[in-house]
């Protein structure tokens, strides 16, 4: 298992010890493929349903598309609420009076609400297990909520390497003001944190969340216009070079980010170089191997194709004949 010292080194599937998760997949990239695997993992999802998925900066060009989560919400979750938090750094969503401009750029508000959960304060979470956090800041609404259907757009992050489920859970739950400085920030420095210790700290944000949900939480990931850059960088955002491939479920986050990583590490080289290079730069890996020693989930997986009658495949499967990026 990778340490501390090695969060920029990829652990091998065969080198993993512990028992294996399901994740289904789908090559349909589509608001049809969204559901076709929804419905695979949705069994515990119940009462008032929070979706917390990235709704981007104004005009971002690689968010997971507003009509795909029109049709989704439609089709699975009419009654359920898309939840935000305010940014810590100072852009077009520092603000809940700016945040809620952009959601209207973007499109959010032709079809759906957004609960910016901090707009009215914070409330603690606990963190068990944390050697950096006892408790975590999040949003005041957020534990209005009973499940949690967490919707991820997977991609690079400028600071955490990748941006799977933990991220947009750890980061993305954290209100804007308290939650999101206690992870970013080190002792001296505002942004002075070294990688390997904001892994851990993310991670330790994502499973105060996790733990207050228990079983009414799932997550899907979408990996597609995956540039290295996060979704809030917005129009700036590098431009994408990684190959589509497709979306993954699971009712285990580790297993769902591990997944993803293991279907970007499989490409060939010419179409994973960028995105292994942003996670190995940032000791992104990290993510996944504290998520383990953290009791989140299992880094091994059952992954069952659901395009193919649910035949069991690997990651290597899954990426065969992708074809490159077309922009």
């Amino acid at each position: 298992m990778a340490t501390v010292k090695d969060g920029n080194r990829y652990v091998p599937y065969e080198e993993r010890k512990g028992n294996e998760s399901i994740v289904y997949f789908t090559r349909d990239l589509s608001p049809e493929g969204l559901m076709k695997v929804y419905d695979r993992v949705k069994a515990t999802i119940s009462g008032k349903v929070a979706i917390k998925l990235h709704t981007g900066e104004p005009h971002g060009p690689n968010i997971i598309p507003p009509a795909w989560i029109k049709v989704f919400m439609e089709n699975e979750l009419p009654d359920a609420t898309i939840v935000e938090t305010n940014t810590y750094y100072d852009g077009d969503r520092y603000t809940t009076e700016r945040h809620r401009k952009t959601l209207e750029v973007n499109g959010w508000t032709e079809f759906t609400t957004v609960d910016i959960t901090d707009e009215e304060g914070t409330v603690m979470l606990p963190v068990e297990g944390g050697k950096w956090f006892t408790e975590m800041s999040v949003g005041s609404h957020l534990p209005n909520y009973d499940s949690l259907v967490v919707l991820t757009h997977f991609k690079g992050h400028t600071m955490g390497g990748f941006g799977g489920s933990n991220k947009n859970i750890g980061i993305g739950c954290a209100d804007g003001r308290i939650g999101k400085k206690m992870i970013h920030a080190s002792e001296t420095d505002e942004w002075g944190i070294v990688e390997e210790e904001l892994m851990e700290k993310i991670s330790e944000s994502t499973k105060a969340t996790i733990d207050y949900f228990g079983e009414k939480v799932t997550y899907v990931n979408v990996l597609r216009n995956m540039s290295v850059s996060c979704d809030c960088e917005g129009v700036e955002a590098e431009p994408v070079v990684t190959p589509n491939v497709g979306i993954l479920a699971s009712v285990d986050i580790l297993a769902a980010d591990q997944a993803s990583v293991d279907m970007i590490a499989s490409m060939k080289e010419v179409d994973r170089h960028a995105l292994i290079h942003r996670i190995e730069s940032r000791h992104g890996y990290r993510q996944l191997s504290y998520m383990k020693e953290l009791g989140m989930g299992n880094d091994k997986y059952v992954l069952i194709d659901v395009d193919n009658g649910d035949k069991r495949i690997t990651a290597a499967d899954a990426v065969e004949g992708v074809v490159p990026f077309q922009g």
